[in-house]
């Protein structure tokens, strides 16, 4: 559209089904570039891409013209799609119902992406549950500790 203009930052972050540790070290770059290919499909930019064998968080330049849950719903779905023709995983491989989705600003895209990039730093001292609850804490998101990452059958 004529002279619209946006500048949003998000930083999304989703897990593996029951958080099982099953993105391989062997394969996750491979993974990492096809996730790319979705968001820059989607006309999207790709910031920064990481995460751990249960998890990924993703930094993106984000456009409006598509909605934050359409956006996750092509990547989590295309994702897991690839990874089980690929046959990566032993049984049936799946991302857990749900995800964060955290703004920040274009002053913070460095911290950001230097966070992202350094997952394995920051699990060294906390889990995935406790880094997730720190980033709805830090993103002033309420939630009921109940429901946090509990599976959706």
């Amino acid at each position: 559209m004529a002279n619209t203009f946006t500048q949003i930052y998000l930083h999304l972050v989703f897990a593996v089904q029951n958080r099982v540790s099953l993105i391989q070290s062997e394969w996750k770059d491979e993974l990492y570039k096809y996730i790319t290919g979705i968001v820059k499909n989607n006309k999207h930019k790709l910031i920064a891409i990481n995460g751990m064998p249960n998890h990924i968080h993703i930094a993106v330049g984000y456009k409006p013209h598509q909605l934050i849950p359409d956006l996750l719903q092509d990547i989590k779905g295309n994702s897991s799609k690839w990874i089980n023709e690929k046959k990566l995983v032993y049984g049936k491989f799946s991302w857990q119902a749900g995800y964060g989705a955290f703004s920040f600003s274009h002053s913070q895209i460095d911290a950001v992406a230097k966070y992202i990039i350094n997952q394995e730093k920051h699990h060294k001292r906390k889990t995935f549950q406790e880094e997730y609850i720190e980033l709805l804490e830090k993103y002033n998101v309420q939630f009921n500790e109940k429901y946090i990452l509990k599976d959706i059958t």
